[in-house]
């Protein structure tokens, strides 16, 4: 196996006959094919494939390709890697805007993965060099959800493991334990395949290589299985009845919003249908209601007739509302959920904190708005940030509130269940973009919070898919896209928290300077190597 990261005269030997200039070019070609390759079938294992293991096979090859490189190619095999894996996983961001936006994030979210990939070559020389390796990717993970502009960390590793064995990592460490067990064990399982095939080394380091890799195998399968006891969907502190309301939208597309009463129409017309149905028997009465975010487009703080339409779909169910809603307050535009009750009206609210760039704010606006005026039109007014967890208290059961965007960002959940938060749900927007893949990756993200924090999650979504999760990451109900309905189900509240939640960021920190020790130890030996070279 070791051929394919050979020299250009090991290439000869393959292939004698072939003409040198010929031999080079391949040489050349085959491996940078082989890194975008396996960033593709990275992104095949993600949602809605439940095809989570191809995962394991992607990062072998991916330390296949790396193994024995110098890091400027580790650079550019690094960065087709991204491009395989980014290009066809978020497709969904031009859906409604064209191919520019899309490309365009792509183009800088490989930049995270090609510095990994330099990373990589570089510590493939290390003994042990998957634990350095995988701690690398992590690291990479970490600054791809801080930069640029607040960070990314859509295809996070572990996002795509929701139906995976290596789930319950999750709640030993959340997102970076996670995704460093899949990706350890995808280069333990490379380290395995190429000392088989090997036959170079000693048999003492060959014995302490074959040890290191069989471990790198071991201890994430092993790991994970020990860590099962930490994932339970038992309730803690009694259950609720909730039910969530999936509206739906008269069409899709970034002019949903010119629909805005339609939509809240529609979501009124879902909760009262779902009242008739309590009222003959056919439902459970819910202790509360979860509408999505963006379900009432116009400010009912400033709009008596959408305040009305609430206030008639609150009174009709008797139940209190969590609704989204756009508000205008003291000159600032706010993304904000608002508890609704039937009898008092607006009690609590929570202003979205964690916004997203190009679709809430626009950063640059100037010099895009030079380049593209389109950009500045589509949005013209900047979304504000809220500065305080969303945690809502109904009857005594404190519901956290991640808005859509945020599921994607470990703190922008953690917080919530640190602040009390016995469930959590998650009201999203999707309508903007149409029938693609994006609904189902979002959705596997608050299945892995589930887990993460062992908490019920709910997911409330204008056009689907809708569902509610419990504790243990299974999906007991959910909706259809782009149709109106309703789930109510009776949940379990939690209030124990994982060692996930009490260690907070130190695990990702952890593997930071793992991976910082590991890169710093492979370019002091550079350092020396070179040093201690006989001068030509």
């Amino acid at each position: 196996m070791t051929v394919t990261a050979t020299s250009v005269d090991e290439s000869d030997q393959v292939n004698p006959l072939a003409p040198a200039p010929r031999r080079a070019w391949l040489a050349r070609l085959l491996p940078a094919l082989a890194a975008a390759l396996f960033g593709v079938l990275l992104y095949i294992s993600f949602p809605p494939r439940t095809l989570w293991w191809l995962a394991l096979p992607a990062f072998a090859g991916f330390g296949w390709v790396l193994r024995g490189r110098s890091w400027k190619a580790g650079l550019g095999l690094g960065y087709l890697f991204g491009l395989g894996f980014l290009l066809p996983l978020l497709v969904w961001t031009g859906v409604e805007v064209g191919p520019g936006p899309w490309i365009a994030l792509v183009v800088i979210e490989a930049v995270f993965v090609a510095l990994v990939g330099a990373g990589v070559a570089a510590v493939s020389r290390l003994p042990g060099w998957p634990v350095w390796a995988a701690a690398l990717w992590i690291a990479g993970e970490a600054a791809r959800a801080r930069a640029p502009f607040n960070g990314f960390p859509w295809g996070k590793i572990a996002f795509g493991q929701a139906d995976g064995v290596f789930l319950p990592f999750a709640a030993v460490g959340g997102t970076p334990v996670l995704g460093f067990a899949v990706v350890l064990c995808g280069f333990g399982l490379f380290e395995i395949v190429r000392l088989a095939v090997g036959r170079r080394r000693t048999r003492a380091v060959q014995r302490s290589a074959a040890a290191v890799a069989l471990l790198s195998v071991a201890v994430p399968v092993v790991g994970a299985l020990a860590a099962r006891p930490l994932v339970s969907d038992k309730a803690e502190n009694g259950t609720v009845t909730v039910a969530v309301i999936q509206g739906n939208v008269p069409r899709a597309g970034l002019d949903f919003n010119s629909q805005r009463r339609a939509v809240l129409d529609y979501h009124a017309r879902e909760t009262e249908r779902l009242a008739a149905e309590i009222k003959a028997g056919k439902a459970a009465k819910p202790d509360f209601v979860l509408w999505p975010e963006n379900s009432s487009d116009i400010d009912p703080f400033a709009n008596p007739d959408a305040r009305t339409v609430i206030d008639t779909a609150a009174k009709a169910i008797g139940a209190p509302i969590s609704v989204g809603g756009v508000v205008e307050r003291d000159g600032k535009l706010l993304n904000e959920q608002i508890l609704w009750d039937p009898v008092k009206g607006p009690l609590q609210t929570y202003d979205k904190r964690q916004i997203q760039p190009f679709g809430e704010y626009l950063p640059l606006r100037s010099m895009i708005g030079a380049i593209n005026s389109d950009w500045t039109s589509m949005v013209r007014q900047d979304f504000s940030r809220g500065s305080k967890p969303g945690v809502f208290t109904i009857d005594g059961t404190k519901v956290g509130l991640a808005a859509c965007y945020e599921a994607a960002f470990d703190w922008a959940v953690r917080d919530t269940v640190t602040d009390g938060a016995q469930m959590i749900t998650v009201p999203s927007n999707n309508a903007t973009f149409d029938r693609s893949e994006m609904t189902y990756q979002q959705l596997a993200m608050s299945r892995v919070r589930a887990v993460e924090h062992s908490r019920t999650v709910t997911v409330p979504v204008t056009s689907g898919v809708s569902a509610i999760i419990m504790p243990d990451g299974t999906i007991t109900q959910k909706t259809g896209m782009f149709v109106a309905d309703s789930l109510v189900q009776k949940v379990p509240l939690r209030s124990s928290e994982t060692p996930a939640t009490r260690l907070g960021i130190l695990p990702e920190i952890a593997l930071v300077l793992i991976a910082a020790g590991g890169l710093g130890w492979a370019i002091g030996a550079g350092v020396r190597k070179r040093q201690a070279a006989p001068a030509r």
